[in-house]
């Protein structure tokens, strides 16, 4: 009788803790009491998630050992797929001089040729040659004169077969817009009329050898030189004369089109130099040959000559 009565204090005693404990997470004493069935219930879907468990991870173990016998994974996949969508990179060296109209040219093509990705760098063609030289990454040579392109040729670093003449430039003087010095030949250079005029570096810009070619011609060379500042490219110069920093410049006539602060005051008298041409050509330690002789056939076609014309530049005869 006395061992009853303990056990029942006990069960009392544990009733109350668990009520306590029910109360205090916010349970009422109803839920506290499961019935057998809801137990069996709980026990029976704890089995089933314990069931789909080792279904899961018996399945990722098959597609792990599926993986590793195959030798593929997402990652390979996906690195495979970027590969076959893989952009071909062709780096164009261009002479200054073609900034504006290569600029139009590449949104043309990289429009039809989505594959594809067109990289100019612009600057003088005796400063690319030397780039070139030097192992300066280039896929394209293209040059405002047929000196350097001939330089490189002879050193075997371009592809003779695919050299082009392209086309053909004029050159030109040319003075600031609101310019009232009276300038109306490439003489009047040599004149009190002109304290400094601009011209590309001789050695290294081709537009500077070209003027320089007509003020030898006109035997005014040395007159010329006293007045001369010196361009590093044939855009630096245009760009004196459209601030007025020299009094006139000689530059290419497609430049002179590109801007509307300059006048054409003279062109180079005939005979007075070369004929301005230029040529392009693949340089043989291209990353992306290939897709490289596609763009330079392209500069060749009819739809890009058409463009080269409508920034004053003429096809090469």
């Amino acid at each position: 009788m006395k061992k009853n009565k303990i056990k029942r204090l006990i069960v009392l005693i544990l009733t109350i803790c668990m009520l306590t404990l029910l109360c205090a997470c916010g349970s009422t004493a109803p839920a506290a009491v499961a019935s057998d069935s809801t137990a069996d219930e709980a026990a029976t879907a704890g089995s089933d998630a314990a069931a789909e468990t080792v279904i899961s991870t018996e399945a990722s173990t098959e597609a792990a050992a599926t993986e590793a016998s195959t030798g593929t994974s997402a990652a390979d996949t996906s690195a495979a797929s970027t590969e076959q969508g893989a952009v071909s990179e062709v780096v164009v060296l261009a002479a200054a001089s073609l900034t504006d109209v290569c600029t139009e040219l590449e949104q043309i093509y990289e429009a039809q040729h989505p594959d594809v990705d067109l990289l100019f760098s612009f600057g003088s063609s005796g400063a690319l040659q030397a780039q070139i030289e030097e192992g300066a990454r280039a896929d394209i040579f293209f040059s405002a004169d047929t000196k350097q392109m001939d330089a490189l040729n002879d050193e075997g670093l371009v592809d003779e077969s695919t050299i082009v003449n392209l086309l053909e430039n004029k050159l030109v003087m040319v003075v600031p817009k609101d310019s009232d010095a009276g300038l109306s030949s490439f003489e009047d250079a040599a004149s009190d009329k002109v304290s400094m005029i601009g011209i590309g570096e001789p050695e290294s810009v081709p537009a500077g050898k070209y003027a320089m070619e007509v003020f030898e011609y006109l035997g005014i060379a040395d007159a010329v030189t006293a007045r001369a500042n010196y361009g590093s490219d044939v855009r630096t110069v245009l760009s004196w004369v459209e601030e007025g920093v020299v009094d006139c410049g000689v530059v290419y006539q497609t430049d002179a089109f590109s801007t509307d602060k300059v006048t054409i005051v003279a062109m180079a008298p005939e005979g007075s130099m070369r004929r301005v041409i230029y040529p392009a050509g693949i340089v043989k330690a291209g990353e992306s040959t290939d897709a490289a002789k596609e763009v330079l056939a392209f500069f060749g076609s009819g739809e890009a000559m058409k463009i080269f014309e409508k920034y004053g530049f003429a096809e090469a005869g």
